[in-house]
């Protein structure tokens, strides 16, 4: 069973959300949130699997309650970011905050479903459009290479940076796997032995380590 919360300032939205995923088996929405404090202190009392997390809210807005969900302890919920405005600031704050997915509200059900199990299963999660306009933001950019950052990324394997690079595209472990011709379980040690040794909390993270430095062929 999948456990999640609820946070969003609009009680018929919370309603809406809960009647969606508690038609599904494995999800079970255990709380409900107005604001960004309530939220992180149901995170903290409920320890939820996932959080939908409404970007503005009053008393906190839902990026520094994120930042707080996911610094917490040390398994955090996982947070996804749900929004009625697609805009770069709120992706790019929310992404370094901690979330590790970012929809619009007016997903599709069963795609809202399908992420949540995804994340929830460790995979990152964008909108297609958000994902688009990033990377391009990024590639518009000259990359900021440290030196540890370079020395971090030399580290790795040619067979791990080959990994980075695909994670960076946004492929799933499945899709990674095709393009290396691998199982997935490799796929998934090479993964976890890129976020070691970059230091990163989550895939999500690694994107941005590999559009922030350029150290990634795009």
């Amino acid at each position: 069973m999948i456990t999640l919360v609820v946070a969003d300032d609009q009680a018929l939205v919370r309603r809406g959300f809960r009647m969606i995923l508690e038609i599904e088996d494995d999800l079970e929405v255990v709380g409900e949130a107005a604001d960004g404090q309530e939220a992180v202190a149901l995170a903290g009392e409920l320890h939820p699997d996932v959080v939908l997390m409404d970007v503005r809210m009053p008393t906190m807005d839902g990026i520094a309650a994120t930042r707080e969900v996911t610094a917490r302890s040390a398994t955090p919920s996982r947070v996804i970011m749900l929004t009625t405005f697609d805009m770069d600031e709120y992706v790019y704050e929310a992404l370094q905050a901690g979330a590790s997915g970012f929809l619009l509200k007016d997903v599709q059900p069963e795609l809202l479903v399908a992420g949540i199990r995804a994340v929830h299963a460790g995979e990152s999660l964008l909108a297609p459009s958000v994902t688009r306009r990033m990377i391009e933001s990024f590639v518009q950019r000259p990359g900021r290479i440290s030196a540890d950052a370079r020395r971090k990324f030399d580290a790795l394997t040619s067979r791990e940076q080959e990994t980075l690079g695909l994670l960076a595209r946004g492929l799933t472990n499945a899709e990674i796997a095709d393009e290396l011709v691998v199982s997935e379980t490799t796929v998934k040690t090479h993964v976890g032995r890129v976020l070691m040794k970059l230091g990163l909390r989550d895939r999500v993270q690694a994107v941005i380590f590999a559009y922030e430095t350029g150290l990634v062929d795009r």
